[in-house]
């Protein structure tokens, strides 16, 4: 089993930052993609960003050139610095961690989820 276990979220003005953590713990070997989606109220949750073991990055096109995201391997942790904050960002911010067995066959690991809210 793998536990996942995010921090970081908060209340910040538009403009503002802010960095989530996700660790994970258990069994994490071979879990190759990180990363984070959101889920604002009334919508459906959606991919902010991943991560890959190699570094690759992919972001959703309303958060590229504002967001990062990274990934301790040794650690097991994924970040995300938020920064430029809108008021849109304003969702339930969850971490992901994939375990591809095969090309199409994966096991999807959440976090509880960590609020997010950004004032105008």
């Amino acid at each position: 089993q793998v536990q996942v276990v995010e921090s970081g979220g908060g209340l910040v003005q538009a403009g503002g930052s802010l960095r989530l953590s996700c660790a994970a713990s258990g069994s994490t070997f071979s879990i190759d993609v990180m990363g984070w989606y959101r889920q604002a109220p009334g919508k459906q949750r959606e991919l902010v960003a991943t991560i890959n073991t190699s570094g690759e990055t992919n972001y959703a096109g309303s958060v590229k050139g504002r967001f990062t995201i990274s990934r301790d391997n040794a650690k097991s942790t994924v970040y995300l610095q938020m920064n430029s904050l809108k008021p849109e960002d304003t969702a339930v911010y969850y971490c992901n961690l994939r375990r591809h067995y095969t090309q199409n066959a994966y096991s999807d690991y959440w976090g509880q989820g960590t609020q997010v809210t950004v004032s105008s």
